[in-house]
């Protein structure tokens, strides 16, 4: 896939912005990137942007959509519980003695929709128990760490079904670009901007300490209670080592820990979900003391209950996020089927792991205290979008009073 002149420009400060604003390396640091073979060319302009930044060394990992499949279709029944823990282990290890880690996101996003659901779930539960141990120093945000996207066609054909390889391509690269912030003038400046803007929401709401989160609307009726000491986050924010980074780009997000035992009530997806290669459209479930007790999905049935039966925590919400309806990635009208952008265009929940990088005073306790306070461990962290320009939010005050937080999906008189 050739990139027109004006993309490949683009392209570069795509790379740049990745590495001086979204991982923010480090002199001296390593950067381990993990890319489908398609963003070979984002992953060159990034390895050159982080030499010129300092970077001692940058490992790439690539994946194959052609191999992948290969296991689904011809491997046999019994190896499926198997997963690299071996690299898992080493790219762990590699967080440990100080590496940054960047992830390059472009898969197609039904690439496992002919599959069979059990052979993917099980596939997908291995490579989470073996990737828990660098799972944990990301959601602990001890390392800095990126996600950036690469349009590939595989993906673009999803997003653009009527429109030719190549003008699918291009059109998704522009969609990247602008959502990115890299289409003026200054994007690093554009970021500071936009940083500080997500760092002064978050900020209110931190002084505000609130108990927990209404959401209301068509079929939703949800209280997501909020954990003891949560903290909300957005934007930039330093890692443990020190290091202030942007983990997604884009982002349009603040978000906080919710407590795993404190959510209630009904509430339906306003996105389809494109998980690990399959889709689950029109979700609906109950939450009953912070469980989902009943949940349903008009597409991806099997593959939402499997997902939930992960383990203990997968039940649970580990995220709770707040998105304007109005944010640039909504307002595009474009459905990616990629959580980093569509959980972007609107407020969202996340099954599984909590962020403890989202609790305050974390760094003495232990994984029992932070339970104690309401924060979920598990397997999977799961993004799925339940805000809309039809969704109002209050926040509920320790005394039971409300406020209005946002309404038709728009914050109201906050910061």
């Amino acid at each position: 896939m050739v990139l027109s002149p004006q993309h490949e420009h683009l392209l570069d400060r795509l790379a740049e912005v990745a590495v001086r604003v979204g991982v923010n390396i480090a002199h001296g640091q390593q950067l381990l990137i993990t890319a489908p073979l398609d963003a070979v060319p984002l992953v060159r302009r990034i390895t050159e942007h982080a030499y010129k930044a300092g970077a001692s060394l940058v490992t790439p990992f690539y994946a194959d959509d052609v191999a992948t499949l290969a296991r689904f279709r011809h491997a046999a029944d019994d190896t499926l519980d198997t997963a690299a823990d071996w690299l898992q282990d080493g790219m762990a290890n590699a967080y440990r003695k100080g590496a940054a880690r960047m992830a390059i996101t472009g898969a197609n996003p039904v690439l496992l929709a002919n599959e069979q659901a059990e052979r993917v779930s099980r596939v997908g539960r291995a490579a989470s128990r073996a990737g828990r141990p660098a799972m944990e120093l990301i959601t602990r945000f001890a390392i800095n760490w990126n996600i950036v996207a690469f349009a590939t066609p595989a993906w673009a054909q999803q997003v653009f079904p009527d429109l030719s390889v190549d003008a699918a391509v291009s059109r998704l690269w522009d969609a990247i670009f602008q959502a990115s912030r890299v289409m003026v003038n200054d994007p690093v400046a554009e970021w500071e901007a936009h940083n500080a803007h997500l760092r002064k929401r978050a900020a209110w709401l931190n002084e505000r300490r609130f108990a927990a989160l209404h959401f209301s609307g068509p079929d939703t009726d949800l209280t997501v209670g909020l954990a003891d000491g949560h903290a909300w986050a957005g934007g930039a924010e330093p890692a443990g080592n020190g290091i202030i980074c942007n983990p997604n780009i884009p982002t349009e997000e603040v978000f906080t820990t919710p407590h795993a035992r404190k959510v209630s009530g009904t509430v339906r997806a306003t996105k389809p979900l494109f998980h690990q290669g399959t889709l689950i459209d029109d979700i609906a479930v109950r939450f009953e003391d912070g469980r989902i007790t009943e949940a349903h999905a008009r597409t991806g049935q099997d593959v939402l209950e499997r997902i939930l039966d992960t383990d203990d925590g997968a039940r649970r919400l580990g995220e709770v996020a707040l998105v304007p309806a109005s944010s640039p990635i909504s307002r595009s009208g474009i459905l990616f089927r990629n959580t980093l952008f569509d959980e972007n265009a609107a407020s969202h929940i996340a099954l599984g792991q909590s962020y403890a990088k989202c609790m305050l005073d974390t760094d003495n306790l232990t994984e029992a205290h932070l339970a104690q306070q309401g924060a979920n461990t598990s397997f999977i962290h799961i993004d799925w979008m339940i805000g809309s320009s039809k969704i109002d939010v209050d926040a509920v005050n320790h005394d039971g009073t409300r406020e209005p937080l946002m309404r038709q999906g728009e914050w109201s008189n906050q910061p």
